[in-house]
């Protein structure tokens, strides 16, 4: 800018900063913060988050700013379908994606948590639809029908988190056994693991629960040497949560090997699937 007098230099600066500030109000007034946003993460960015995944129909909970399950599977079904790393983290290139698949409107969103009021955040709603003030029996609850909006699944180990009635044993068990089978492998193969066990017990070839599919004779290599008693890991529990709530890797498999340890030849006369880590999933 040489030649040009100081007082015009701070007047084009001061063009240029109110252009770009009034181009751009969504990235200034509504992005996430640099954090990496994960489990257990409370504030400001866990509202968009929770926000942003409801406007596109993945996370049913209330916004209430606390991460937790809901939240975490809500965030890694997004992750499973666009292509991200399935780990539950929303890191920089997870937020992108988010923030380009959906719309967040800041002010709504905090005004009805300050007020107290009950509401949703789904795309394709009207927003006066999505609330109800406080104390109002006739405001409308919730946007979209959905019954279970606005609440929080309870934490794994409870009955509410549990589909088809799975129980708090029976999850200690699938632990056990994916602890036992496939500690060593990827988590993406301990989730198929986990997956394998909840497919036969919806198959009519298989007993029809966790205990009788996992003790089934023959059935599972760590039952037979004993590493099933072998006390699991957080990972192996997580594996299985996510195996009950609807992620399956295996592509419906209802059997795996290792081709490297496998004396059956029998299991190789199976269709395969797909093959993740050392494990081959078949039908």
């Amino acid at each position: 800018m040489k030649g040009i007098s100081s007082k015009w230099k701070w007047l084009l600066l001061f063009s240029c900063i109110t252009i770009c500030f009034g181009i751009y109000p969504e990235t200034r007034t509504n992005a996430f913060s640099s954090q990496i946003i994960q489990k257990g993460a409370v504030g400001d960015d866990v509202i968009e988050l929770q926000a942003r995944l409801q406007n596109i129909g993945y996370y049913h909970g209330k916004i209430d700013g606390v991460y937790g399950w809901g939240t975490y599977w809500a965030l890694r079904n997004f992750q499973q379908d666009f292509g991200l790393p399935i780990d539950g983290l929303a890191g920089t290139t997870t937020k992108q994606k988010l923030t380009k698949a959906s719309n967040f409107n800041r002010q709504f969103v905090h005004e009805q948590i300050n007020k107290g009021n009950e509401f949703t955040y789904y795309g394709g709603v009207d927003i006066d639809k999505q609330v109800k003030v406080k104390g109002n029996a006739n405001g409308s609850k919730q946007g979209g029908g959905n019954a279970n909006a606005g609440k929080e699944p309870a934490k794994p180990g409870t009955s509410a988190n549990l589909p088809g009635g799975y129980s708090q044993n029976d999850i200690q068990l699938m632990a056990n056994a994916v602890y036992g089978e496939s500690r060593g492998e990827p988590y993406t193969g301990q989730v198929a693991v986990a997956a394998v066990i909840l497919n036969r017990v919806e198959s009519a070839a298989f007993p029809n629960s966790i205990s009788g599919v996992i003790f089934e004779p023959g059935a599972f290599t760590a039952v037979a040497d004993g590493q099933i008693w072998l006390t699991p890991n957080e990972r192996a529990k997580e594996a299985v949560v996510d195996a009950i709530n609807g992620w399956d890797p295996s592509g419906n498999a209802e059997y795996y090997f290792n081709p490297e340890t496998a004396t059956s030849k029998w299991i190789w006369t199976r269709p395969q699937i797909k093959k993740i880590g050392k494990h081959i999933f078949c039908k």
